[in-house]
């Protein structure tokens, strides 16, 4: 599977972003899809990630109240609404995927499939 992330750009500091990660090349079904993120100078980082079916949700704690991961099977796609974003969101961010074990999502060595980044800029 092929991963396209879209959706970055430049909000101020309390505003809302939507960003899309489109599959191609085969379905997401099967395919636990995670966001992770590399602001300027950092380790890129883990913020969400959501299993095959919908119901597996995982957050990282800077996000979780402001961000909500979601999918639509039928239409390939999974999207981050970022809410109350701050400058510290500041980042590319990337979406991924991986088919098996929900947990292997969440970790980067585990993951076999990135799509390009789409960046991000929160102004204060």
């Amino acid at each position: 599977v092929q991963l396209q992330a879209s959706g970055g750009g430049l909000v101020q500091a309390g505003g809302s972003l939507r960003l899309s990660c489109a599959a191609s090349g085969r379905t997401f079904k099967g395919y636990h899809v995670a966001w992770f993120r590399q602001a300027p100078g950092k380790e890129r980082e883990f913020v969400a990630a959501i299993g095959w079916g919908g119901r597996n949700i995982n957050y990282a704690g800077s996000v979780k109240g402001r961000f909500t991961i979601s999918r639509n099977n039928a239409e390939n796609e999974v999207t981050l609404q970022m809410n109350g974003l701050k400058s510290e969101d500041t980042a590319i961010y990337y979406c991924a995927a991986r088919e098996g074990t929900f947990g292997y999502i969440l970790t980067m060595g585990r993951i076999n499939t990135w799509g390009q980044g789409t960046l991000v800029t929160v102004s204060s």
